[in-house]
C-alpha cells in the first residue's frame, strides 16, 4: 500500500511538472519590453505603447516623440535606440550643439535608465521600440506584401505590430495572444497548411478536434477570427512568407 501511495505521489508530481512545463510562458522580447515600458513609466510621456507623445512646451516639435512615426528623426538604428534608453540621449545628439540646445529648451527630457535597468531589460525595451517602429523592414517584395495584407486584415491589432507582441488574453491557455516570432508559434502552427487553416477558418484541424484545446479556445476573451471571406488570392502564401522571414530575423 505504501509503495502504491508513493507511486501515485510520484505520478502526481510528474504530472504537475509536465503541466507546468507545457504552460510555461514564452513572451517575446518585444512583449517583455512593452510590459517593462508600462511599469517603468515610459507611456506617461510617449503615450499608450509609445504611440502618442504628450505635449512638451519649448521643444521645437512641441510634443514628446512617439516610437512609431517620429522615431527615425531621432534614431537610425537599434544602437541609437539603446543609447537613448541608457543615456537619455544618443551620442549623435550629444555631439551636436544645435540638437543639445533644442533638447534643453524642452520642458520634458528623456531620463537615463542605465543605472535603473539591467542590460537584459534594456535589450527588451530596444526590441519593443523596434517593433512599434516597424523595424526592420523586409526587402523582399513578397514578404513586404504579406506584412501589408496582415496589417490590412487587422492581424496586428491582436498580435501587435508586425505580429511581435503577446498582449494579455484572459482565459486562454497561457494568458496571452501568441506572437509570431517566439517559441509558442510552432506549438500552434506546425506548417504552412496549418497556418492556412488558422487564417481561413480561425482554428487548425488539429486543434478543432482536440477537447483540451477547444476548452481554452472557447474560454479566451480574444478569439481568432476566420478570414476566408476577406482574403485575396495569394494572401496566405504571402503572409506565411512574412512570418518565416520575421522568425528568421528574430533568430539573428
Amino acid at each position: 500500500m505504501r509503495r502504491l501511495s508513493g507511486l501515485l505521489l510520484v505520478g502526481v508530481v510528474l504530472g504537475s511538472l509536465t503541466a507546468g512545463w507545457a504552460l510555461r510562458p514564452h513572451l517575446p522580447a518585444a512583449e517583455r519590453g512593452r510590459r517593462l515600458a508600462e511599469r517603468t513609466g515610459c507611456f506617461a510621456c510617449h503615450g499608450p505603447e509609445g504611440s502618442q507623445g504628450t505635449a512638451n512646451p519649448g521643444n521645437k516639435d512641441l510634443t514628446v516623440p512617439t516610437f512609431a512615426g517620429d522615431l527615425m528623426m531621432f534614431a537610425d538604428s537599434e544602437d541609437e535606440i539603446r543609447e537613448w534608453i541608457k543615456d537619455g540621449v544618443s551620442a549623435k545628439h550629444a555631439r551636436s550643439q544645435t540638437l543639445r540646445e533644442q533638447r534643453e529648451r524642452g520642458t520634458l527630457k528623456m531620463p537615463a535608465f542605465k543605472h535603473r535597468l539591467s542590460s537584459a531589460q534594456i535589450e527588451d525595451l530596444v526590441a519593443f521600440v523596434s517593433a512599434i517602429s516597424e523595424s526592420p523592414e523586409p526587402d523582399d517584395s513578397r514578404v513586404a506584401h504579406g506584412r501589408t495584407r496582415a496589417e490590412a486584415l487587422g492581424c496586428f491589432g491582436c498580435h501587435g505590430p508586425g505580429g511581435r507582441l503577446a498582449r494579455p488574453n484572459s482565459g486562454s491557455l497561457k494568458g496571452y495572444v501568441p506572437s509570431w516570432d517566439e517559441a509558442d508559434f510552432p506549438e500552434l502552427v506546425a506548417n504552412r497548411r496549418e497556418f492556412g487553416e488558422w487564417v481561413e477558418h480561425g482554428v487548425s484541424k488539429r486543434f478543432e478536434h482536440d477537447r483540451l484545446a477547444q476548452f481554452f479556445l472557447r474560454r479566451a476573451v480574444i478569439r481568432m477570427p476566420a478570414f476566408r471571406r476577406d482574403l485575396e488570392p495569394g494572401d496566405v502564401d504571402a503572409m506565411w512568407a512574412y512570418v518565416q522571414w520575421m522568425r528568421s530575423e528574430a533568430r539573428k
